[in-house]
């Protein structure tokens, strides 16, 4: 897999058989086993991470369900000053502090746990999750998200796109940008589906939870 986060700085595995442009920074990372750099939801919200950071400047994000710490890491590449990566795996926060290790990023701070264990607000959440995960976090997302902050939603097809956006369309969240990427398959999926969504949403200047 091989990204463009930025027009000198990209993205790759490690196994990759890429180089770097001139002037061009190459940011080799371990992948994980869930969403891998190379598959559709990843993508987008790569995607809708390098849109969002020039349009609003955040002063921290954080990235839930990190795997190997791919959106984590890219937010930091992308200027955001304190960023924040959680798992609940300990394999999968160990390689995301592996992949930051070897490239210096060290204003990311990781942790193995539930969102449920944070507190305070964060201008940007960004979750690459399955939809059944995505639909149970999305009063925690709520919670932590500061208010006028952004939220970056990938993970699941167009045919789970209503339920998600219904809770957060209903209490006034903006959608900002919707993107989609076709992965074809030999067989049908049972979803009926080959179209994976990526959305960007922002919630009101005075929004609170509940």
């Amino acid at each position: 897999m091989y990204f463009p986060l930025t027009p000198t700085i990209a993205l790759a595995s490690t196994w990759h058989p890429c180089w770097p442009r001139p002037g061009q920074r190459l940011i080799r990372l371990r992948q994980a086993r869930t969403f891998p750099m190379g598959h559709p939801s990843t993508r987008l919200s790569l995607a809708l991470l390098a849109a969002a950071c020039p349009e609003q400047p955040f002063s921290s994000m954080l990235d839930v369900g990190c795997g190997s710490g791919i959106l984590a890491l890219a937010g930091a590449l992308l200027g955001i000053p304190r960023v924040v990566g959680c798992d609940l795996s300990a394999a999968a926060v160990a390689v995301s502090r592996q992949n930051a290790r070897r490239h210096g990023l060290t204003q990311v701070a990781w942790l193995q746990g539930s969102t449920q264990s944070l507190e305070g607000f964060f201008d940007l959440i960004v979750a690459n999750l399955p939809l059944p995960v995505q639909m149970a976090k999305q009063a925690e997302f709520a919670r932590l998200l500061a208010p006028g902050g952004s939220l970056i939603l990938a993970g699941f097809k167009d045919t789970g796109e209503t339920p998600v956006t219904a809770f957060y369309l209903s209490r006034g969240w903006l959608l900002r940008r919707r993107l989609t990427k076709e992965q074809w398959e030999a067989e049908l999926p049972p979803d009926r589906s080959y179209t994976w969504v990526g959305l960007a949403l922002r919630a009101p200047p005075s929004f609170r939870p509940f």
